[in-house]
């Protein structure tokens, strides 16, 4: 015997999980990209810099993944913060075929500062939430996350 299912309000669908996921990415993104500008970096550079503030130097083909960013454009990417003096590459001790991106000491006072605002804007942002709703809000999108990316799309 087949099981009736009732059919999930509009407000429950699926799409409209993926509409309100959207809008709200696309605040917050607004509020990221306005605490980054004095920093004077585009998106790809500050998310770079970041990267090596916390994760400390890396090969680029390491830094490209963790930036969301392809082979090319970290390579272009990496140039740009190279000619601003924000970056350096040096080679690997053992193995002189990689080279590691690492912070200048005028990088990383920039990122070091730059990250601090876009913290406390994004602390701000999420303000609105208890903790037990953050944690709950972040388990839930973890959940959604690996099981979007398990479907073939």
């Amino acid at each position: 015997m087949r099981r009736k299912t009732t059919p999930l309000p509009p407000d429950h669908r699926g799409v409209h999980v993926w509409l309100v996921l959207m809008k709200t990415f696309h605040a917050l993104n607004a509020q990221a990209q306005q605490s980054i500008e004095g920093t004077q970096l585009g998106d790809s550079e500050f998310r770079i810099l970041e990267a090596l503030l916390h994760k400390g130097p890396l090969p680029v083909n390491a830094l490209g993944p963790k930036v969301w960013l392809t082979p090319g454009s970290i390579s272009i990417a990496v140039d740009r913060l190279v000619r601003k003096g924000l970056v350096a590459r040096r080679d690997e001790a053992g193995d002189r075929r990689v080279r590691r991106v690492e912070l200048t000491a005028e990088g990383r006072a920039l990122i070091t500062a730059g990250f601090r605002e876009h913290a406390a804007a994004m602390e701000q942002a999420a303000s609105v939430l208890s903790t037990g709703e953050r944690l709950t809000l972040l388990r839930l999108l973890k959940k959604l996350g690996k099981h979007a990316a398990e479907r073939p799309a």
